[in-house]
């Protein structure tokens, strides 16, 4: 995607033993590209969320594993991958890319002989996942615009009106993204939309990712406050909502950013269809439904505080009285029942039981 017409990617090797990424941190005020060259200043970058959103994680954590072992000797290699592995995972427990990533690396990498060999899988394999990744999105995209073109040929509606949830653009993945990835092919194509952007608290990835995302490539789009999204709805103001995923379970349950779920049921409620967009990376057959996946809590400062820009600085204040408790679930669950459908790389499956094996099916054999 592109940046004031320049080409970007959301995280990067520039040179050997080095990863750059874009801190989201300051966006949408600041624009900066930040440079790593630990595992552990990787990871921390990951738990801050200064890099965030499930596919970027995966990504993040091939190219940790990339940094752990070139700051390994030879006879410590193996050792430091599995160091690196365990930190890793244990950065964001809920983002199932993580530990699919990690695994994918490890895995690619078993068979070595020799340190070198290690060494030169490992750089392959870490390249051919971020490039599968990307390509990966760009078929959602495919797909998705496939679907945004039936639905405003049947309605005959301009332009056509997509909600959306937190961040699934190209930040939040390498590139293209997962729930926006429809939205910016179908405008490439010349398809008239418009996006409501819920803002997403406690840390308004939408108002601030998604919004600028939008922005740099010209399509329209109106910020919400999350509580105005049943009221938008009520009014007939929204044709289908799409939004990413974190971990999808064998049943299609699916956890997703905090405020997910009560889009969906309001989606039912409206008769609005409710997609989730999301790679087959994303979907975890070890998961046979929503209990067995882990729920990310987080700091309560997230909830006390909120920041921007004030004049040419970048400051964080308060907003909950001294001493008031808050509680910080990162995601919530969205049982599969009230989504429609599930928009892959493979194409639309149902979210079922069977919808997700076909689509498991579909992995297995292309892999």
């Amino acid at each position: 995607m592109r940046v004031n017409g320049i080409a970007y990617r959301t995280i990067w090797r520039p040179r050997d033993g080095c990863v750059a990424f874009i801190d989201q941190h300051l966006l949408p005020h600041r624009f900066r590209i930040e440079e790593v060259h630990t595992v552990e200043a990787l990871a921390e970058a990951i738990r801050t969320m200064r890099i965030r959103g499930a596919i970027a994680l995966g990504a993040a954590a091939a190219y940790g594993m990339e940094l752990a072992a070139a700051h390994a000797s030879d006879s410590e290699l193996r050792t430091a991958l599995a160091h690196a592995a365990e930190l890793l995972i244990q950065t964001r427990p809920t983002a199932v890319n993580i530990a699919w990533a990690v695994r994918t690396i490890l895995t690619a990498v078993a068979g070595a002989e020799t340190a070198q060999e290690l060494r030169d899988r490992l750089r392959s394999a870490v390249d051919a996942l971020i490039e599968a990744e990307v390509e990966r999105c760009r078929r959602i995209g495919e797909h998705g615009a496939a679907v945004l073109e039936r639905l405003f040929q049947q309605q005959g509606q301009a332009p056509l009106q997509i909600l959306t949830h937190c961040n699934a653009g190209w930040l939040g993945c390498v590139d293209y993204g997962t729930a926006l990835s429809p939205i910016y092919l179908a405008a490439e194509r010349g398809l008239p939309l418009h996006v409501w952007v819920s803002e997403t608290r406690p840390r308004n990835q939408g108002a601030a990712l998604t919004a600028w995302e939008l922005q740099q490539s010209g399509i329209p789009y109106t910020v919400i406050v999350d509580s105005a999204c049943g009221s938008l709805l009520q009014q007939g103001k929204v044709d289908i909502a799409l939004v990413g995923a974190d971990r999808i379970t064998r049943r299609g349950d699916t956890a997703n950013k905090i405020g997910t779920y009560p889009k969906a049921v309001l989606c039912r409620f409206h008769g609005v269809p409710f997609y989730v967009a999301a790679p087959s990376s994303s979907f975890d057959p070890e998961c046979a439904d929503a209990a067995d996946i882990p729920i990310e809590e987080r700091s309560p400062d997230e909830v006390h505080t909120v920041s921007g820009l004030c004049g040419d600085r970048y400051t964080t204040v308060r907003i909950t009285p001294e001493g008031a408790h808050a509680w910080n679930p990162s995601f919530d669950i969205t049982p599969a029942e009230f989504i429609t459908g599930f928009i892959t790389e493979y194409g639309v499956f149902p979210a079922t039981e069977e919808g997700v094996g076909e689509l498991l099916a579909a992995a297995d054999a292309c892999c």
